[in-house]
């Protein structure tokens, strides 16, 4: 797998970033240091995974350490993919069984995961300008799943990339756990706090609170 193009990977391969991209150069040496670290993991940009035809889409930050940039699928392999993919499990937008792997054989139903940044930033903390930078990819991604009705944003960097993507006013469009917003073309943000290791441990989002936001994105996948 460590070989793979992102796009070999991916739903919506015309969106992808090389698996080599040169963009952003700060995450470039990072990368380079990870390769030479852990020579087995994926270490380069994580593509999308889940259904070409969803109509909900999923905007996570970046790709953890230990789980995306060492897997190659988004939220698989770290604490935060527990709860996310559980949580697909039970609103039927995932099929089979989740096993932290990207070869446990998990599907996504009506539903594809997307990251604001496609490569794993220094201390979890991308920089604004390689956020802007990555926008171009995370948009031409938006724009490849043409069925998505529904946009929910993991976190407050996921929440504002989305918002700028689905052309909503950032001043207007603040970021809060359950946090809706129409966007000028009929497509919903829904926000949530990211289901990291983090904001569970502390309390800060229990399960029921992560599901109320896709139960709510449920009662929105079609149009009134």
């Amino acid at each position: 797998m460590e070989c793979a193009s992102p796009a070999d990977l991916s739903p919506i391969p015309e969106a992808e970033a090389p698996r080599d991209c040169p963009l952003c150069p700060r995450l470039v040496r990072f990368r380079e240091e990870c390769r030479d670290v852990h020579p087995s993991w994926w270490n380069a940009p994580v593509p999308a995974f889940g259904d070409p035809d969803a109509w909900l889409a999923i905007v996570g930050l970046a790709p953890g350490k230990h789980g995306a940039n060492r897997t190659g699928r988004p939220f698989t392999g770290d604490f935060a993919g527990e709860l996310l993919y559980a949580t697909l499990l039970k609103f039927a937008l995932a099929k089979g069984e989740y096993g932290a792997s990207p070869g446990d054989g998990l599907q996504l139903d009506g539903a594809v995961i997307l990251n604001a940044v496609k490569c794993l930033p220094p201390a979890n903390k991308p920089e604004p300008s390689e956020i802007a930078t990555c926008s171009n990819y995370f948009e031409a991604a938006l724009a490849a799943l043409p069925k998505v009705r529904v946009v929910v944003a993991l976190g407050q960097i996921a929440h504002v990339a989305s918002a700028r993507a689905l052309g909503l006013p950032s001043a207007s469009t603040k970021f809060g756990h359950g946090a809706e917003a129409e966007a000028p073309d009929g497509r919903i943000l829904l926000s949530s706090y990211h289901c990291s290791r983090y904001n569970q441990n502390t309390g800060r989002l229990d399960a029921a609170m992560f599901e109320s936001v896709f139960a709510r994105a449920a009662e929105l996948k079609y149009p009134r």
